[in-house]
């Protein structure tokens, strides 16, 4: 899949589904938005849910960092692009992003904004990294997604404590292009 077209999809609906539970796949898949993100699986069961994903032609991102039983290294990373064949990852690992970049596949930076010290590292590895997008966590604070989006210049998700669809509708005020959410009652909203 191409980066155009996965960044039209993340950008096609206002919530993606984060799945943190492999029996909310299924869930996910029969509502409308056009991406999933794994936050869950193991080197057993990954590669038959990014499957089941695609199959119904919905784009993929696998959250590395909560992928059990594949290092985190360039040859898990090799081995998930060449074996497993997601169309993106997510992850809070600088290292990851280039390793999944040289693989080909489209990257998300997760960062985690506690204070204003890490909004600052935060910026500062964007722009280092060069991710293809951005995900902000918590979601909950709209003046620090209109900050983000200002300053990196690349497409921002936010995630994280999201649990209406007027916290959905703030981060995107803000300059976010979608939120992801596990809360399924707000999966298919949208403006």
């Amino acid at each position: 899949m191409t980066d155009q077209k996965i960044i039209q999809d993340l950008k096609s609906s206002p919530v993606i589904p984060a799945i943190r539970d492999i029996e909310r796949v299924n869930i996910a898949l029969s509502k409308k938005p056009k991406c999933i993100f794994l936050l869950t699986g193991n080197i057993l069961n990954i590669k038959k849910i990014v499957d089941r994903v695609k199959e119904s032609n919905k784009t993929v991102f696998l959250h590395l960092d909560l992928l059990e039983g594949i290092s985190k290294d360039s040859m898990g990373i090799k081995y998930i692009a060449q074996e497993i064949k997601p169309d993106g990852i997510i992850t809070t690992r600088a290292n990851l992003i280039n390793y999944a970049k040289n693989e080909g596949l489209f990257t998300i930076q997760r960062i985690f904004v506690l204070d204003s010290l890490a909004l600052d590292t935060a910026e500062k590895t964007v722009k280092s990294v060069n991710p293809d997008a951005v995900e902000i966590l918590p979601a909950v604070i709209p003046k620090v997604i209109g900050r983000i989006c200002r300053t990196v210049r690349h497409p921002v998700i936010a995630g994280g404590l999201i649990e209406n669809t007027a916290e959905v509708e703030a981060a995107i005020k803000e300059g976010a292009w979608s939120v992801s959410a596990t809360k399924e009652d707000i999966w298919n909203y949208t403006f």
